[in-house]
Protein backbone atom coordinates (compact mmCIF):
# COMPACT_ATOMS: atom_id res chain seq x y z
CA UNK A 1 0.00 0.00 0.00
CA UNK A 2 3.36 2.41 0.86
CA UNK A 3 4.95 1.27 -2.63
CA UNK A 4 1.75 2.04 -4.12
CA UNK A 5 0.56 5.53 -2.86
CA UNK A 6 4.87 7.10 -3.40
CA UNK A 7 5.07 4.99 -6.84
CA UNK A 8 8.17 3.23 -5.73
CA UNK A 9 8.51 -0.90 -5.17
CA UNK A 10 8.28 -2.32 -2.08
CA UNK A 11 11.81 -3.24 -1.95
CA UNK A 12 12.44 0.82 -2.23
CA UNK A 13 9.95 1.10 0.96
CA UNK A 14 11.48 -1.54 2.97
CA UNK A 15 14.92 -0.23 2.42
CA UNK A 16 13.40 3.25 3.67
CA UNK A 17 12.99 1.61 6.72
CA UNK A 18 15.97 0.00 7.35
CA UNK A 19 18.84 1.75 9.28
CA UNK A 20 22.15 2.00 6.68
CA UNK A 21 20.54 0.71 3.31
CA UNK A 22 20.58 2.68 -0.10
CA UNK A 23 18.26 4.33 -1.02
CA UNK A 24 17.92 7.89 -2.48
CA UNK A 25 16.71 10.94 -0.26
CA UNK A 26 14.16 11.55 -3.65
CA UNK A 27 12.38 8.44 -2.99
CA UNK A 28 12.87 8.08 1.07
CA UNK A 29 10.77 11.29 0.77
CA UNK A 30 7.99 9.81 -1.34
CA UNK A 31 8.00 6.80 1.20
CA UNK A 32 8.02 8.59 4.23
CA UNK A 33 5.53 10.90 3.19
CA UNK A 34 3.14 8.07 1.97
CA UNK A 35 3.61 6.17 4.92
CA UNK A 36 2.73 9.35 6.73
CA UNK A 37 -0.43 9.81 4.88
CA UNK A 38 -1.76 6.30 5.26
CA UNK A 39 -0.70 6.11 9.29
CA UNK A 40 2.08 3.26 8.61
CA UNK A 41 4.74 2.88 10.88
CA UNK A 42 7.47 0.21 11.48
CA UNK A 43 7.71 -1.91 14.46
CA UNK A 44 11.66 -1.37 15.11
CA UNK A 45 11.33 -4.05 18.01
CA UNK A 46 9.70 -7.16 16.45
CA UNK A 47 8.38 -6.89 12.56
CA UNK A 48 5.82 -9.72 11.86
CA UNK A 49 5.17 -10.44 15.36
CA UNK A 50 1.13 -9.90 16.79
CA UNK A 51 1.59 -10.72 20.37
CA UNK A 52 1.34 -7.55 22.81
CA UNK A 53 5.05 -6.42 23.57
CA UNK A 54 3.65 -5.48 27.20
CA UNK A 55 6.09 -2.26 26.94
CA UNK A 56 4.10 1.40 28.09
CA UNK A 57 5.93 4.79 26.98
CA UNK A 58 6.07 7.89 29.22
CA UNK A 59 6.65 10.75 26.99
CA UNK A 60 8.15 13.56 29.28
CA UNK A 61 9.62 16.65 29.58
CA UNK A 62 11.45 18.57 31.44
CA UNK A 63 11.94 15.54 33.63
CA UNK A 64 15.17 17.10 35.76
CA UNK A 65 12.04 19.12 37.00
CA UNK A 66 11.29 18.14 41.12
CA UNK A 67 7.36 17.42 40.00
CA UNK A 68 7.95 15.64 37.19
CA UNK A 69 10.63 13.56 38.40
CA UNK A 70 8.44 12.49 41.01
CA UNK A 71 5.71 11.41 38.91
CA UNK A 72 8.00 9.58 35.96
CA UNK A 73 9.38 7.85 39.82
CA UNK A 74 5.90 6.97 40.70
CA UNK A 75 4.57 5.57 37.56
CA UNK A 76 8.10 3.27 36.84
CA UNK A 77 7.20 1.88 40.00
CA UNK A 78 4.46 0.86 40.31
CA UNK A 79 4.01 -0.06 36.43
CA UNK A 80 7.02 -2.84 36.52
CA UNK A 81 5.67 -3.95 39.56
CA UNK A 82 2.69 -4.74 37.79
CA UNK A 83 4.85 -6.58 35.23
CA UNK A 84 5.08 -3.92 32.54
CA UNK A 85 8.09 -2.43 31.04
CA UNK A 86 8.36 1.06 30.85
CA UNK A 87 10.35 3.14 28.67
CA UNK A 88 10.92 6.96 29.14
CA UNK A 89 10.99 8.98 25.98
CA UNK A 90 12.40 12.59 26.64
CA UNK A 91 11.37 14.92 24.89
CA UNK A 92 10.76 19.13 24.98
CA UNK A 93 7.79 20.43 25.09
CA UNK A 94 7.21 21.69 21.61
CA UNK A 95 4.38 20.42 19.59
CA UNK A 96 7.36 19.04 17.13
CA UNK A 97 8.93 17.19 20.08
CA UNK A 98 6.33 15.98 21.87
CA UNK A 99 5.14 14.39 18.18
CA UNK A 100 8.27 12.70 17.13
CA UNK A 101 7.93 11.29 20.39
CA UNK A 102 4.54 9.72 20.13
CA UNK A 103 5.57 8.81 16.70
CA UNK A 104 8.20 6.31 18.24
CA UNK A 105 5.98 4.81 20.65
CA UNK A 106 4.34 3.85 17.35
CA UNK A 107 7.20 2.39 16.02
CA UNK A 108 8.18 0.54 19.64
CA UNK A 109 5.26 -1.21 19.06
CA UNK A 110 3.98 -0.07 23.02
CA UNK A 111 0.77 -1.41 23.93
CA UNK A 112 0.44 2.21 26.11
CA UNK A 113 1.47 5.45 26.13
CA UNK A 114 1.33 8.04 28.97
CA UNK A 115 2.05 11.56 28.15
CA UNK A 116 3.18 13.90 31.08
CA UNK A 117 4.01 16.60 28.97
CA UNK A 118 3.28 19.14 25.97
CA UNK A 119 0.82 19.24 23.67
CA UNK A 120 0.45 16.61 21.11
CA UNK A 121 -1.99 17.29 18.24
CA UNK A 122 -4.80 15.55 18.58
CA UNK A 123 -4.65 14.09 15.61
CA UNK A 124 -1.61 12.44 16.14
CA UNK A 125 -2.83 11.26 19.74
CA UNK A 126 -5.66 9.39 17.46
CA UNK A 127 -3.68 7.42 15.13
CA UNK A 128 -2.10 6.22 18.56
CA UNK A 129 -5.78 5.03 19.10
CA UNK A 130 -6.27 3.53 15.84
CA UNK A 131 -3.07 1.83 15.74
CA UNK A 132 -4.28 0.28 18.88
CA UNK A 133 -2.43 1.85 21.37
CA UNK A 134 -3.75 2.71 24.75
CA UNK A 135 -3.38 6.17 25.37
CA UNK A 136 -3.61 8.15 28.90
CA UNK A 137 -3.05 12.11 28.85
CA UNK A 138 -1.86 13.51 32.12
CA UNK A 139 -3.27 17.27 32.93
CA UNK A 140 -4.11 18.09 29.75
CA UNK A 141 -7.81 19.21 28.24
CA UNK A 142 -8.32 17.53 25.32
CA UNK A 143 -10.96 14.88 25.61
CA UNK A 144 -10.50 12.64 22.47
CA UNK A 145 -12.45 9.21 21.66
CA UNK A 146 -10.79 6.24 23.36
CA UNK A 147 -8.30 8.36 25.47
CA UNK A 148 -8.37 8.55 29.64
CA UNK A 149 -7.40 11.99 30.94
CA UNK A 150 -6.32 12.20 34.21
CA UNK A 151 -5.73 15.42 35.83
CA UNK A 152 -5.56 18.33 38.98
CA UNK A 153 -8.31 20.53 39.82
CA UNK A 154 -6.51 23.67 39.07
CA UNK A 155 -9.95 25.69 39.59
CA UNK A 156 -9.82 24.58 43.09
CA UNK A 157 -5.89 25.55 43.45
CA UNK A 158 -6.59 29.39 42.07
CA UNK A 159 -9.86 29.70 44.19
CA UNK A 160 -8.38 28.67 47.64
CA UNK A 161 -5.17 30.50 46.88
CA UNK A 162 -7.24 33.61 46.77
CA UNK A 163 -9.02 33.32 50.00
CA UNK A 164 -5.70 31.91 51.70
CA UNK A 165 -3.90 35.26 50.63
CA UNK A 166 -7.26 37.59 51.96
CA UNK A 167 -7.79 35.85 54.93
CA UNK A 168 -4.27 36.90 55.67
CA UNK A 169 -5.09 40.79 54.95
CA UNK A 170 -2.86 41.08 51.53
CA UNK A 171 -4.90 43.27 49.41
CA UNK A 172 -2.25 44.08 46.28
CA UNK A 173 -2.39 40.24 44.61
CA UNK A 174 -0.34 39.25 41.80
CA UNK A 175 0.20 35.95 39.83
CA UNK A 176 3.50 34.37 38.96
CA UNK A 177 3.28 32.10 35.93
CA UNK A 178 5.77 31.18 33.19
CA UNK A 179 5.91 31.26 29.44
CA UNK A 180 4.98 27.70 29.32
CA UNK A 181 1.15 28.46 29.42
CA UNK A 182 0.00 24.89 29.76
CA UNK A 183 -3.52 23.61 30.28
CA UNK A 184 -2.65 23.60 33.93
CA UNK A 185 -1.05 26.83 34.54
CA UNK A 186 -3.48 29.14 32.37
CA UNK A 187 -6.44 27.46 34.53
CA UNK A 188 -4.78 28.35 38.06
CA UNK A 189 -3.94 31.97 36.87
CA UNK A 190 -7.45 32.30 35.18
CA UNK A 191 -9.32 31.20 37.83
CA UNK A 192 -7.46 33.27 40.47
CA UNK A 193 -7.97 36.10 38.44
CA UNK A 194 -11.60 35.83 37.51
CA UNK A 195 -11.79 35.50 41.37
CA UNK A 196 -10.39 38.59 42.31
CA UNK A 197 -12.12 40.57 39.89
CA UNK A 198 -15.12 39.59 41.22
CA UNK A 199 -14.23 40.41 44.61
CA UNK A 200 -12.92 44.13 43.04
CA UNK A 201 -9.49 43.14 43.08
CA UNK A 202 -7.12 44.12 40.01
CA UNK A 203 -4.42 41.16 40.42
CA UNK A 204 -1.41 41.37 38.53
CA UNK A 205 0.16 38.53 36.22
CA UNK A 206 3.98 38.26 35.94
CA UNK A 207 5.73 35.80 33.51
CA UNK A 208 9.30 36.05 32.86
CA UNK A 209 10.41 33.03 31.29
CA UNK A 210 10.03 28.90 31.40
CA UNK A 211 8.68 27.34 34.50
CA UNK A 212 11.69 27.77 36.71
CA UNK A 213 13.41 28.91 40.33
CA UNK A 214 15.29 31.40 38.08
CA UNK A 215 12.21 32.90 35.98
CA UNK A 216 10.55 33.03 39.82
CA UNK A 217 13.56 34.78 40.54
CA UNK A 218 13.50 37.54 37.63
CA UNK A 219 9.66 38.47 38.27
CA UNK A 220 10.52 39.19 41.77
CA UNK A 221 13.03 41.66 40.51
CA UNK A 222 11.01 43.30 38.28
CA UNK A 223 8.24 43.53 40.49
CA UNK A 224 9.74 45.05 43.51
CA UNK A 225 12.18 47.01 41.78
CA UNK A 226 8.97 49.70 41.25
CA UNK A 227 7.05 50.68 43.69
CA UNK A 228 3.60 49.44 44.81
CA UNK A 229 4.51 45.53 44.74
CA UNK A 230 2.30 43.08 45.37
CA UNK A 231 2.20 41.90 49.29
CA UNK A 232 0.85 38.40 48.42
CA UNK A 233 1.41 36.10 44.87
CA UNK A 234 0.52 33.13 43.58
CA UNK A 235 2.99 31.16 42.20
CA UNK A 236 1.38 29.05 40.20
CA UNK A 237 4.72 26.36 40.29
CA UNK A 238 6.57 25.59 43.84
CA UNK A 239 9.89 26.54 41.34
CA UNK A 240 8.70 29.85 41.01
CA UNK A 241 7.75 30.45 44.15
CA UNK A 242 10.97 29.34 45.47
CA UNK A 243 12.56 31.62 43.13
CA UNK A 244 10.55 34.95 44.20
CA UNK A 245 10.84 34.17 47.62
CA UNK A 246 14.87 33.80 47.76
CA UNK A 247 14.81 37.29 45.75
CA UNK A 248 12.28 39.37 47.61
CA UNK A 249 13.95 38.19 50.71
CA UNK A 250 18.09 38.54 50.00
CA UNK A 251 17.80 40.83 47.35
CA UNK A 252 14.72 43.56 49.23
CA UNK A 253 15.01 42.96 52.25
CA UNK A 254 11.45 41.95 52.72
CA UNK A 255 10.24 39.74 55.55
CA UNK A 256 7.57 36.19 54.72
CA UNK A 257 5.24 36.34 55.76
CA UNK A 258 4.87 39.81 57.66
CA UNK A 259 5.63 41.96 54.99
CA UNK A 260 4.75 39.42 51.46
CA UNK A 261 2.64 35.69 51.96
CA UNK A 262 3.25 33.21 49.10
CA UNK A 263 1.47 30.59 47.58
CA UNK A 264 2.89 27.66 45.48
CA UNK A 265 1.10 24.70 43.63
CA UNK A 266 2.98 21.26 43.70
CA UNK A 267 4.48 20.71 47.16
CA UNK A 268 7.85 19.73 45.60
CA UNK A 269 10.72 18.36 48.06
CA UNK A 270 11.91 21.78 48.62
CA UNK A 271 9.03 23.48 49.53
CA UNK A 272 9.00 21.52 52.69
CA UNK A 273 12.27 22.13 53.87
CA UNK A 274 13.01 25.02 56.55
CA UNK A 275 14.73 27.46 54.44
CA UNK A 276 11.24 28.09 52.81
CA UNK A 277 8.26 26.31 54.88
CA UNK A 278 5.65 27.22 51.62
CA UNK A 279 2.29 27.08 51.56
CA UNK A 280 1.30 25.12 48.32
CA UNK A 281 -1.42 22.79 47.11
CA UNK A 282 0.20 19.00 46.84
CA UNK A 283 -0.69 16.82 43.52
CA UNK A 284 -1.85 13.43 44.65
CA UNK A 285 0.96 11.74 42.33
CA UNK A 286 0.84 8.39 43.89
CA UNK A 287 -3.18 8.02 43.51
CA UNK A 288 -2.78 9.39 40.03
CA UNK A 289 -0.02 6.57 39.07
CA UNK A 290 -2.29 3.83 40.87
CA UNK A 291 -5.47 4.84 38.53
CA UNK A 292 -2.87 4.79 35.18
CA UNK A 293 -1.49 0.84 36.18
CA UNK A 294 -5.61 -0.16 37.04
CA UNK A 295 -6.63 1.71 33.17
CA UNK A 296 -3.43 -0.41 31.54
CA UNK A 297 -4.12 -3.78 33.39
CA UNK A 298 -7.71 -3.65 32.80
CA UNK A 299 -8.52 -1.78 29.56
CA UNK A 300 -12.30 -2.61 29.01
CA UNK A 301 -13.24 -1.88 32.45
CA UNK A 302 -13.45 2.01 32.14
CA UNK A 303 -14.44 3.25 28.45
CA UNK A 304 -13.18 7.28 27.54
CA UNK A 305 -12.48 9.03 31.04
CA UNK A 306 -11.75 12.26 32.29
CA UNK A 307 -11.12 12.16 36.01
CA UNK A 308 -9.89 15.10 38.03
CA UNK A 309 -8.06 15.08 41.60
CA UNK A 310 -8.74 17.67 44.27
CA UNK A 311 -5.23 19.23 45.55
CA UNK A 312 -4.38 19.17 48.97
CA UNK A 313 -3.54 22.15 50.63
CA UNK A 314 -0.15 22.45 52.65
CA UNK A 315 -0.25 24.81 55.30
CA UNK A 316 3.26 26.54 55.68
CA UNK A 317 4.88 29.22 57.08
CA UNK A 318 4.65 31.51 53.87
CA UNK A 319 0.75 33.10 54.50
CA UNK A 320 -0.13 34.79 58.00
CA UNK A 321 -2.85 32.68 59.35
CA UNK A 322 -4.22 36.57 59.60
CA UNK A 323 -4.49 40.26 59.06
CA UNK A 324 -1.33 41.74 60.56
CA UNK A 325 -1.87 43.70 63.62
CA UNK A 326 -1.86 47.39 63.50
CA UNK A 327 0.97 48.92 65.15
CA UNK A 328 0.87 49.75 68.66
CA UNK A 329 -0.37 53.99 69.35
Amino acid sequence: MVAERAGVSRSAVSRTFTDGASVSEATRRKVLEAAGALGYHVNHLARGLRERSNIVCLVVSDIVTPIRARMVDELTRKLQAAGKITMVINTESTIESVSLALRQTLNYRADATVVLSGAPPASLVETCLANGQQVVLINRDDELMGSHNLGVDNAVAGREAFFLLRRAGCKRLGVITSTARTASLRERTNVFLEIAASEGIQASVTETGPTSYASGFEAARQLFGRSNGPDGVFCVTDLLALGFMDAARHEFGLRIPEDLCIVGFDDIEQASWNSYRLTTFAQPLADMAEHVVHLLLYPDSVGTERRLYAPTPCWRRSVRPSPPEPPAP
